[in-house]
């Protein structure tokens, strides 16, 4: 089951701060669309294995062009605690995370970084019209409002230098 993105009630007009907020878009034309998948019948040791050599932290759980899940890091590290060594061969889809939280395109930052923190996930996937369009991690929001504290740095530098 995919939980639907919830669309914003309330647009903002036009010429506002929202117009030119960073959204899930600018952080996948920075990054790139490509995404990660497994098919769920797949043995956990190789989605492990894809992790590692991909030298990412999560795979979108996918049969066709239907998203079905997500299996991460931390899912494959609680799975090893609960049912020790045999998890290896167990297929993807018997510990996956079901029920995903997803994002649109248009999505902005700040709704990005209220989702990861109130359903304390690092990985959302990007959908567009029902379609997997990328994925957006923890990291990747990091980064840009990193970026952004800079770039807000040097321009509040230059204005107070450009003052006195």
């Amino acid at each position: 089951m995919i939980v639907p993105t919830l669309q914003s009630r309330h647009p903002s007009p036009r010429g506002t701060q929202r117009d030119t907020a960073v959204n899930v878009e600018n952080i996948l034309m920075q990054k790139g669309k490509d995404v990660a998948t497994i098919r769920p019948e797949v043995s956990i040791k190789r989605a492990a294995d894809w992790l590692r050599a991909k030298n990412i932290g999560a795979l979108v759980v996918a049969r066709d062009d239907a998203v079905l899940g997500i299996i991460s890091e931390r899912d494959i590290v609680r799975a090893f605690s609960q049912y020790g060594e045999p998890v290896a061969s167990m297929p993807v889809k018997d510990i996956m995370t079901h029920g995903l939280i997803t994002v649109a395109p248009g999505d902005d930052l700040n709704r990005v970084m209220r989702l990861m923190t109130r359903h304390r996930v690092r990985h959302l996937p990007v959908l567009r019209n029902g379609k997997l369009a990328g994925i957006i991690s923890i990291g990747d929001v990091v980064k840009r409002r990193l970026d952004d504290l800079e770039l807000e740095t040097y321009v509040l530098r230059d204005v107070y230098m450009a003052s006195h």
